[in-house]
């Protein structure tokens, strides 16, 4: 699990910690059982305080996302999968809604705005089935 974070961005940088664990398990690269980065270098590789990443874990915890085992470190929570896909969709409504206020802002229209979400899909799949006959 490889996690990017935008300090332009505005989000606060423990909830794109959040974010991108949720979406990492929710995707499934990341399974149960799985240990996180520890708090020290990960803070270090991310380049923020260690306090950051620890609110980040918390939250995580807080969320049932990650387990802590004492002395041992933060383990990703066996989510069943209704749960799963619930978190999922979740996940995908956020970044369109932050899209659909992206096109809000830039004055597209909806008829333009679902003809781009289709040909950003089918561009898409041509490429994964392009991949697959490889």
């Amino acid at each position: 699990m490889r996690l990017q974070l935008n300090f332009k961005s505005g989000k606060p940088v423990y909830l794109q910690i959040v974010d991108q664990v949720r979406a990492a398990v929710a995707a499934g690269s990341v399974r149960a059982g799985e240990p996180l980065p520890s708090i020290r270098p990960l803070a270090e590789e991310l380049r923020v305080n260690r306090n950051t990443v620890a609110k980040a874990y918390t939250e995580l915890e807080s969320q049932g996302v990650i387990e802590t085992a004492a002395g041992k470190g933060c383990f990703v929570r066996n989510i069943g999968t209704p749960l799963k896909k619930k978190a999922c969709l979740t996940l995908l409504a956020e970044e369109v809604d932050q899209a659909v206020v992206q096109a809000h802002h830039l004055q597209v229209t909806r008829a333009e705005f679902l003809k781009l979400v289709e040909e950003r899909l089918d561009s898409f799949e041509e490429q994964r089935h392009s991949k697959v006959g490889t």
